[in-house]
């Protein structure tokens, strides 16, 4: 599965190009649209891939799937369970312009978690404040930190309670 997310993160970054417009067909401050990969969680066995679109120059939402699909580089983290379902986030932009600056965000997971014979849906719920950096009008880095309240967990396995929340993210813009 982490083969997965590396050739997802390769493919994101070969196809730019397709995604980008080149400096003749727009200006640069014609950017609405992202596409980022969260590095941080894919690492945590999370893998998230966000659409983003900027509806005014201080408001964006994203989102995209949420997967569950392996433990975590932790020590000690051996929670096999499976977690299938999607992301919502909606930004505010202090500075800059959607989707470029300083933002406020809030965001929602939720996903239906599997492990053997059992079910269960789980989730969580994030406030964070960040930066999303724009660079070459293609290029997009966003770190971000906050809290969140996590109710992921099936049986024994699994995460509940409230929970420091780091944001990273690359990607493309156009």
């Amino acid at each position: 599965m982490k083969a997965r997310a590396c050739l997802l993160m390769i493919l994101l970054f070969a196809s730019a190009d397709a995604f980008a417009s080149s400096p003749e067909e727009a200006a640069p401050d014609a950017v609405s649209w992202t596409v980022q990969v969260d590095p941080l969680t894919t690492a945590l066995g999370f893998v998230h891939v966000q659409l983003e679109y900027a509806w005014s120059d201080s408001i964006s939402t994203y989102v995209g799937p949420h997967l569950r699909l392996y433990s975590g580089i932790l020590p000690g983290e051996r929670d096999e369970f499976l977690g299938l379902g999607a992301e919502f986030g909606l930004r505010y932009f202090l500075l800059g312009k959607a989707p470029e600056g300083l933002w406020l965000s809030a965001r929602a997971v939720g996903a239906h978690l599997s492990v053997a014979d059992e079910t269960a849906l789980g989730g969580y719920a994030s406030g964070l404040v960040g930066h999303t950096w724009i660079f070459a009008s293609r290029w997009v880095l966003s770190g971000g930190a906050g809290v969140q309240y996590l109710h992921y967990a099936i049986g024994d396995l699994g995460s509940k309670g409230i929970f420091p929340a780091l944001h990273t993210t690359f990607g493309v813009a156009w």
